[in-house]
């Protein structure tokens, strides 16, 4: 089951700027965190587009090493205009992070291999 945010929280803003839709995107992470998906990238991915975001504007990073271990932290951002809301979690980090960034000059939102979101 893909976590959902609560009814009474934070909503999509489509007309808003990264800023007004990071409470959003931080409420989905949290959720996700807080289940035995903590560690997979696509189970954020999931249950941001479940909330509204738009699939085609993320980027994530890789669950594993190329040697087969799990990652010290992944990474998923959503495009949002010339911003990106990126999060952070994994077992380096100690708590679940999501800030609001510009773009890459690229137009990506992070730096360095990503993994395809063909799903």
């Amino acid at each position: 089951m893909t976590p959902t945010p609560s009814p009474t929280g934070p909503a999509l803003v489509p007309d808003g700027d990264a800023s007004d839709n990071l409470p959003l995107f931080t409420e989905v992470m949290d959720a996700v965190w807080d289940t035995d998906d903590r560690v997979k990238g696509r189970a954020y991915v999931d249950a941001l587009v479940e909330a509204g975001f738009d699939k085609r504007d993320m980027e994530v990073t890789r669950d594993e090493t190329s040697v087969g271990l799990p990652s010290d932290s992944i990474q998923f951002s959503v495009r949002w205009d010339d911003e990106c809301i990126v999060g952070q979690v994994g077992p380096s980090t100690k708590r679940p992070t999501a800030v609001v960034l510009p773009t890459l000059p690229t137009g990506a939102c992070l730096v360095g291999e990503t993994r395809p979101i063909d799903w």
